[in-house]
């Protein structure tokens, strides 16, 4: 009976959480270790759809470089990253196509409806709701041609609330055209950051392989506004591929994201203790409004 007891305890603390979320809309970008390992992904999975039956509208952008490594490696496409971002020619666009709309967002989908959620994928070309351009990248003062890589012009929202409105969880394929109707490959972090903007969404959680953000004494900083993180920037202390990560969740909260979350997705039901938990886990960058 105690058991019992404390399991309605649990309940019971998440509930103040429950009553500020629900309705809100919740971005989750999926991706890292709990996009591998199969107890993660149940977990993670598990996570969502409570998040969608007690009432929060959750938005899945998913990552797929593996997959897209492995399909490349299958077809005899060798793979080229210039500043960790991949080279993308127009067969390695077409094969990263194939495998990110047609395979990794269908189990993700797949998965989350075998857990009894209602699931729908799709990718920025559908109904041409993430507009884009090539992306331009400048290396020791030379341009370099990074292929069909996108920058995000503008997300369109109002497909995504038809399907929320339908009852179903988006799964967002990171896939965008530009106006001529060419496919592009657009970073998935920076897919997600874009949707909360355009959505207003309360909250952006990104799903890694660390524990969150460090400060100069390698010490987890748990929660700081956003100019705290640019000072860290600045100075050097966030380096390597957080930066991107970072400088994306300060776009999101510039575009009016009350709090972006970099979590650990190697923690299992790492989304319900960073959302229905006083002290969740990871790190927080709030706005002044938080």
């Amino acid at each position: 009976m105690e058991e019992l007891i404390k399991k309605a305890g649990i309940l019971i603390d998440a509930l103040p959480y429950i009553q500020k979320f629900a309705g809100k809309t919740i971005i989750i970008k999926y991706g890292g270790n709990a996009m591998i390992n199969q107890a993660l992904k149940n977990s993670v999975m598990e996570d969502i759809t409570l998040l969608k039956f007690v009432g929060l509208n959750p938005i899945v952008v998913h990552g797929g470089g593996p997959d897209i490594s492995a399909a490349l490696d299958k077809n005899g496409v060798k793979s080229q990253f210039i500043n960790g971002l991949r080279v993308t020619d127009a067969d390695t666009m077409r094969i990263a196509q194939q495998v990110l709309v047609g395979k990794t967002n269908k189990e993700i989908v797949s998965l989350l409806n075998c857990k009894g959620a209602r699931a729908m994928g799709v990718c920025g070309i559908d109904g041409a709701f993430i507009k884009c351009k090539k992306q331009e990248m400048v290396v020791d003062g030379e341009k370099v041609d990074l292929g069909f890589v996108g920058d995000i012009v503008e997300v369109d929202p109002h497909m995504l609330y038809s399907v929320i409105d339908d009852g179903y969880i988006p799964v967002i394929a990171p896939i965008g055209m530009d106006e001529e109707g060419n496919s592009y490959n657009i970073n998935a972090d920076n897919v997600a950051a874009a949707v909360a903007a355009a959505t207003s969404a309360e909250k952006l959680i990104l799903l890694t392989d660390v524990e969150g953000v460090k400060d100069a004494n390698g010490d987890i900083v748990y929660e700081a506004a956003g100019e705290e993180f640019f000072r860290m920037i600045k100075e050097g202390i966030i380096t390597g591929g957080m930066i991107p990560k970072v400088t994306g969740c300060l776009d999101a909260i510039a575009a009016g994201v009350k709090g972006v979350h970099i979590i650990d997705g190697r923690i299992p039901h790492c989304l319900l203790l960073e959302i229905f938990t006083k002290s969740g886990i990871g790190t927080l960058i709030k706005s002044e409004n938080y």
